[in-house]
């Protein structure tokens, strides 16, 4: 049978208090979600991936996607308000000859082969199926802080993902709870509201979904240990990157891809942007290929007046041609004037972006040098980048 995967990827990150959503915060160098695509691109029996994401982060996503390596990724859809609504989206772009679908959450990074492979048979065999646990612990009924009673844990289970099931059960369920107004927490609440029979089948404790700050440290640590006992470890490569312009009156002053309004600019053969070119020059470094001026002569009139952040894509298409990603990079602005924190956050925006991280990758910091040399009299700019790039031997290439 057929079989497909929606992964919807919708959560908050209003609990991990971050200011980016939690499926696209780094984990061990990379973002979540690129971490669960990888684990259902690996699952041999899958043939397409449909991928849900918030309307505001769609750009992002589709951005995050490009060079990953991810063939089974079909079609990146905007979600709805709920789970519910985002879930309903992904079926309703699946291929018609999708027979059999799994969902699971963009936020559970470490699922396993072996489970997406054992969720797909039960459903196949049963016609639904979920991962779930056996509740270990304890539990206790309370109003407030007050016991009421302990309740008995035998026949508990706590549910995980990956949900399966056969595409036109799934489908009745979602079209039932439409008519009657039903809200579920989950695929399987939707099918019991159908009355369809769902299949348990033994999840993995290592199958934690991200929800809190500990949750990533865990996951962290799980993928640490991973790296320890494999054979193949992973490589990892460290560049740094300097550079500096002169202010001169008549040009824009151009900084990480964004104007700042100020009464000079930088000069230079490009829009001249110091930050974007230590950045490219950093991860040059890194990749053992010279600096930014072999790869962009002053002298090529193609580069004349170009956006650094094109001659960023370019670096990091270099980097992704021999299966380094960003994993994170540290810049440092010098400058006595214009103010520069109020920029940052667009900044890091678009080079997250073009470098296809999570903003919270990309650390940006000013200063200044005092009033003392070229900085300092205010007849230049200049900019120190540091960055680490990474390659799993034991993985392909990802974004």
């Amino acid at each position: 049978m057929k079989a497909a995967a929606i992964i919807p990827a919708g959560g908050s990150g209003s609990r991990m208090g971050l200011d980016i959503p939690k499926q696209f915060v780094a984990l061990a160098g990379k973002p979540v979600i690129i971490h669960t695509l990888q684990a259902f691109e690996a699952a041999g029996p899958l043939s397409e991936i449909i991928l849900v994401v918030p309307e505001e982060h769609f750009s992002y996503a589709v951005s995050l996607l490009a060079g990953a390596g991810l063939e089974k990724i079909k079609r990146v859809v905007v979600g709805g308000r709920t789970r519910q609504d985002s879930v309903k989206a992904g079926l309703a772009a699946l291929s018609d000859d999708i027979e059999l679908v799994l969902v699971h959450d963009g936020a559970r990074p470490l699922v396993s082969g072996r489970l997406i492979a054992a969720c797909l048979e039960a459903a196949a065999k049963y016609g639904a199926a979920l991962a779930a646990l056996p509740v270990k612990d304890t539990l206790k009924e309370a109003a407030g802080h007050t016991i009421l009673k302990t309740v008995d844990r035998a026949s508990l289970w706590q549910a995980q993902t990956p949900q399966a099931a056969h595409v036109s059960l799934l489908k009745e369920a979602f079209d039932l709870a439409r008519q009657r107004g039903f809200i579920g927490t989950d695929e399987a609440s939707l099918l019991e509201h159908a009355a369809v029979e769902v299949h348990l089948v033994d999840g993995e404790e290592r199958n934690i979904k991200i929800t809190r700050p500990e949750d990533l440290q865990l996951a962290e640590a799980l993928l640490m240990s991973d790296r320890k006992s494999s054979p193949q470890t992973a490589e990892v490569r460290i560049g740094h990157g300097y550079d500096a312009h002169r202010l001169v009156e008549g040009r824009r002053l151009i900084l990480g891809g964004v104007e700042i309004p100020f009464a000079k600019g930088l000069q230079g053969h490009s829009d001249a942007d110091v930050l974007t070119h230590a950045l490219c020059d950093a991860v040059l470094g890194a990749l053992g290929a010279g600096d930014i001026g072999r790869h962009f002569p002053d002298s090529d009139p193609r580069f004349k007046g170009i956006d650094s952040l094109q001659l960023l894509t370019r670096v990091v298409e270099l980097a992704d041609r021999q299966g380094l990603r960003l994993g994170n990079a540290d810049v440092t602005v010098i400058a006595e004037r214009p103010k520069l924190a109020p920029h940052f956050e667009s900044m890091r925006r678009k080079l997250a972006e073009v470098c296809r991280v999570a903003p919270h990758a990309i650390n940006l910091k000013g200063t200044t040098t005092e009033k003392m040399g070229f900085a300092g009299r205010e007849e230049g700019i200049a900019a120190h980048a540091v960055v680490l790039l990474t390659k799993a031997a034991s993985q392909p290439p990802s974004v």
